[in-house]
């Protein structure tokens, strides 16, 4: 499955490294602090961590990712899958 993202939607350095941390949690909740902990943000921008989930969803589609109330989100099985790929293709078009 190949994932198309219009010319107007290319992932930024942050929408990929979030992606990449809900990748490293299979199967775990993570909360917005965490991840911009971990994406090095600082709690200022805490915030800016929504837009790349809303961007995440917009690649991958809107079941690949679930919110989960007062806690964070988390991939879905199929979500998880297709977010791997993905990346493996921003690595590809990358070099």
């Amino acid at each position: 499955m190949e994932t198309e993202i219009s010319g107007d939607s290319r992932p930024t350095p942050l929408d990929i490294e979030v992606l990449r941390i809900l990748v490293a949690s299979a199967g775990k909740i993570v909360g917005r602090d965490f991840i911009a902990r971990q994406s090095g943000l600082d709690s200022t921008c805490a915030r800016r961590v929504d837009a790349s989930l809303v961007a995440i969803r917009r690649w991958l589609g809107s079941d690949a990712l679930i919110t989960v109330r007062r806690r964070g989100w988390m991939l879905t099985s199929e979500g998880q899958e297709t977010a791997e790929t993905f990346l493996r293709q921003q690595v590809d078009t990358s070099q």
